[in-house]
């Protein structure tokens, strides 16, 4: 395949619709599939890919490298990877060499030390953030069924759309993603508040947010109605928070980068409407206004669930608020979704709104090269050509001799 290459894209996007398929049909199964034949299929959907390179992203390079950096003792909140250099630095995406990370202290620390048992050996590092992003997502589906039942949710039809997911199969299991820590660390979160034990709750959500700061809306929920429950909610969050800084040594340069993800470069709702804008208005500043409108709108979003969170319930509210956040956001990754669809997965009553999701998951689930690249047309026509082979291997076939009676 390296001599190669279009046919490695043939092939995968062979995989992915046959995947995508294969999950659609699990679905059409449901009711009459129990958790445990779920998670049975998830295992064995996802060991294939547990040795596999990264796929569908390059994001694992910085994630080693920024671990790399904070052993070396490098501020990877003002610095980039090509700070670092070597042959590790060299793997990262040039978008991001020279951007400083936007991931909190938590992340970091287990970075630092899976970059530093792999040493110069980058496909044990690959593995290492595999092996979390691995853990991450065992703890997700661990969590899920539980709390589905808190929500009123059939827990077999959570799993499929929070964990069976190809998205989630694609970007956390093959493309090692941080978001499948910080994923689950939420749901653990929210599951623990759902249990009536918001203190717990709250830390295993501050820690969700010290890998990626987006997890933080759920602690306007942990509390539910109950001011008291709120404040004590807070004051653990804080705690967490203070306590984990402290013991990494990385102080809260985190906070002041978390406009990192804020790159031309980027593809969101809000920044192509800005381009739009500026190409016809001939302004640099429709951009920016844009992203602020965007920013203005999830918040909105997310004071309006807020007000409503006992008639909608805090899961369910936190799934459309953290939607809200990727769709307003400055920058969308198919695996963004995943922020507001595993609380959905879980606590989102109406059907309607489970089959949009889906249907959303299969459609983002394509649209990535395995290399993580922006395509090119040759790309784009050899995944077309892996999708046509898909169609044509799930064609039903008559048989050659017509069978006689």
């Amino acid at each position: 395949m390296r001599r190669h290459p279009g046919w490695g894209v043939v092939v995968a996007y062979t995989g992915l619709v046959l995947l995508i398929t294969a999950w659609w049909r699990v679905g059409k199964l449901l009711p009459d599939v129990t958790p445990r034949d779920l998670i049975r299929t998830l295992v064995l959907w996802a060991a294939p890919l547990l040795l596999a390179p990264p796929l569908f992203s390059r994001d694992v390079y910085s994630y080693l490298a920024q671990g790399a950096m904070v052993g070396a003792g490098l501020d990877v909140y003002e610095l980039g990877p090509a700070s670092y250099g070597g042959p590790l630095a060299a793997e990262v995406p040039a978008i991001w060499q020279h951007t400083p990370t936007p991931y909190g202290p938590l992340f970091l620390l287990v970075a630092t030390g899976v970059a530093a048992a792999a040493g110069a050996h980058l496909a044990v590092g690959v593995l290492g953030m595999r092996l979390i992003a691995v853990l991450g997502v065992a703890l997700l589906t661990a969590v899920l069924p539980g709390l589905a039942r808190r929500c009123g949710v059939d827990p077999a039809a959570a799993l499929w759309l929070g964990a069976l997911n190809p998205l989630v199969l694609a970007h956390l299991v093959a493309g090692a993603h941080n978001d499948a820590l910080m994923l689950g660390l939420l749901v653990a979160g929210l599951a623990a508040a759902q249990a009536r034990r918001p203190g717990v709750g709250a830390a295993l959500i501050a820690l969700a947010a010290l890998v990626k700061a987006p997890a933080a809306l759920a602690l306007l929920f942990v509390g539910g109605t109950r001011w008291r429950a709120t404040i004590h909610a807070a004051a653990v969050a804080a705690a967490t928070t203070v306590a984990v800084t402290a013991v990494s040594g990385l102080g809260y340069g985190w906070v002041g980068a978390l406009n990192t993800p804020v790159s031309p470069e980027n593809w969101s709702p809000t920044s192509v409407l800005g381009r739009l804008t500026g190409a016809l208005l001939g302004t640099a500043h429709a951009v920016p206004l844009w992203r602020w409108t965007g920013l203005a709108a999830a918040v909105a979003v997310s004071a309006v669930l807020w007000l409503r969170r006992r008639e909608l319930g805090p899961v369910y509210a936190v799934g459309l608020g953290l939607g809200a956040i990727v769709l307003f956001g400055p920058a969308l990754r198919p695996w963004y979704l995943l922020w507001g669809l595993v609380p959905l997965a879980a606590a989102a009553p109406d059907g309607r709104v489970r089959q949009v999701a889906a249907a959303a998951c299969a459609g983002l689930a394509v649209v990535v090269l395995p290399s993580g690249f922006a395509p090119g047309a040759e790309q784009v026509a050899q995944a077309l050509l892996g999708a046509t082979v898909a169609i044509a291997l799930l064609l039903p076939r008559r048989p050659l001799i017509p069978a006689t009676s």
